[in-house]
């Protein structure tokens, strides 16, 4: 895609940005690198995404532990592990996908499990030559198809989340089928499937899908571990109940941060008021106009902002607020304006109406304390989804009124650099023009 839209020239390689503070006085923002550069920009839209930085377990010892230690993040393509004992600290999603793999190759594989993770039926189906041609001739099939399952998922993940105290009814029967595929990997592991049943509801953490990961347990050559770990030896294990593991690998399944500050976004975003972004968020809340933008910070969008990821698809949040940004910028455009910005009083109207959504939500409604879900922040507030439907968060991109934005203009905007000393200073990918 990059190559096909001409992309390339318009890239920076190999540069972090580590600071961007708006100059007020003339409507830019003043971008800083990691190599002492300074670029400028009339507006910015952070797409750094939210799982970029891997947590890391509080654990004593781990600093001392003498063997691999490996987070699942920054997974090296030349680890080997046949033969090797393997201890796996996590049971997410991520863990969920690499414990069927790695069993099998290691010699001895422990999994230590704090919170047992809701597993779904992954309906897993080859789709049959005659269908795919059937695609090809037939591209409205296709999408029908899509547009099906994509309703399926809505059903699923959004509704039953999102309006749980309408139809909890939605979320039990996802808890039925969750029990019922634990029981069928392991029919006759009655203990074994007390461990990874979870207390919590259905939706206040991240569910998965899988015909593996149960069934992975009921070998020889793989321990659960649900008894608490005390700290870590050099080479091992050390459980509260005094036993000690010995391995050779630590592998740390423990996910990402993701709404906590110096995360989202990942660089100092110093707007009007002379605040952090990331600091006046962890001080008042996260909170942001249809998860795009800030009073205080104009010209500036943020992709995976609070309470923007519709449950189903990422792509679609990034499609909405891709429609949303260049609305305003086109706008600013038409207009003949430097300065975008968020009217506070729409912003706070739209917060509260988020709020008030909220306690329809899985997340205050169905014993999630005992989630250990990465939804919630240190406010208590659930902020990673957007408590409405994709077909909602879409229709409200492309229609909401531009009125809800301040457009004013700078009487006598400085020069922006051209597009010829953009690609100037750009490294070119090798093979491109």
């Amino acid at each position: 895609m990059a190559s096909k839209y001409g992309i390339y020239p318009l890239i920076r390689f190999g540069v972090e940005v580590t600071r961007a503070r708006f100059d007020d006085a003339n409507h830019l923002w003043v971008i800083e690198l990691d190599d002492g550069r300074q670029l400028r920009a009339r507006h910015i839209i952070s797409a750094g995404g939210g799982l970029i930085s891997p947590k890391m377990p509080d654990i004593s010892g781990l600093e001392r532990f003498e063997g691999e230690v490996i987070h699942t993040a920054r997974w090296p393509d030349s680890l080997d592990l046949t033969g090797k004992r393997v201890a796996v600290i996590g049971t997410g999603a991520t863990a969920v996908q690499l414990i069927p793999e790695i069993a099998g190759k290691a010699k001895q594989l422990d999994v230590y499990q704090r919170t047992p993770i809701w597993v779904l039926k992954k309906p897993d189906r080859v789709l049959p030559s005659w269908l795919k041609t059937l695609f090809r001739f037939a591209p409205g099939l296709q999408c029908s198809l899509r547009g099906a399952t994509d309703a399926a998922s809505e059903t699923l993940m959004v509704l039953s989340a999102i309006y749980y105290r309408q139809a909890p009814w939605m979320v039990r029967m996802c808890e039925k089928s969750g029990i019922n595929n634990l029981h069928e990997q392991l029919p006759d592991y009655p203990e074994l499937c007390d461990k990874l049943t979870p207390k919590y509801g259905l939706g206040c953490n991240w569910p998965t899908f899988s015909n593996e990961y149960f069934r992975t347990f009921a070998r020889e050559d793989v321990e659960l571990v649900t008894t608490p770990i005390q700290h870590i030896t050099a080479r091992g294990i050390t459980t509260s109940d005094g036993r000690s593991r010995r391995i050779d690998t630590l592998i740390l399944a423990t996910g990402y941060k993701t709404f906590e500050k110096g995360n989202i976004p990942s660089f100092e975003v110093i707007g009007t008021n002379g605040v952090d972004l990331g600091q006046f968020w962890h001080d008042h809340r996260y909170q942001a106009y249809e998860g795009l933008t800030v009073p205080g910070y104009p010209n500036f969008y943020i992709m995976l902002g609070p309470y923007a990821l519709i449950g189903t698809s990422y792509f679609k949040m990034v499609e909405g607020n891709a429609i949303h940004l260049s609305r305003c910028i086109r706008e600013a455009n038409k207009r003949g304006a430097t300065r975008v910005e968020i009217r506070q009083s729409e912003h706070d109207a739209y917060f509260r109406d988020i709020q008030k959504r909220q306690q329809n939500t899985v997340f205050l409604n169905h014993n999630c304390a005992l989630s250990n879900s990465y939804y919630f922040d240190h406010h208590g507030d659930a902020p990673m989804l957007r408590p409405s439907t994709s077909m909602e968060m879409l229709w409200r991109a492309k229609h909401l009124p531009m009125d809800h934005y301040r457009f004013s203009r700078y009487p006598d905007p400085p020069d922006i650099p051209d597009l010829a000393r953009i690609k100037a200073h750009a490294r070119l990918v090798p093979g491109t023009s």
